[in-house]
């Protein structure tokens, strides 16, 4: 998970950049904060995915050979 210091920072870039331009840094800087945030929430969604299971209405297990393979993946890991 990110930072609060590093979420507040985008936050404070995004305001800035509403109300006047960025400067050539400050654009790298945001662009790379927004990237590691993305990084974070792509892998958080991940985590949860691996961890799904999807039963029918009779019981049986359906869930998707993707699902399967990715867990298999994390238990090699």
């Amino acid at each position: 998970m990110l930072s609060k210091d590093k979420l507040d920072r985008i936050n404070e870039l995004a305001k800035k950049a509403k109300i006047e331009e960025l400067t050539e840094t400050e654009k790298r800087e945001q662009d790379e904060l927004r990237q590691e945030y993305l990084k974070n929430v792509r892998k958080s969604f991940k985590n949860q995915f691996k961890g799904m299971k999807v039963v029918d209405p009779n019981g049986e297990d359906v869930t998707p050979q993707k699902v399967k393979d990715l867990k298999e993946e994390n238990k090699n890991i």
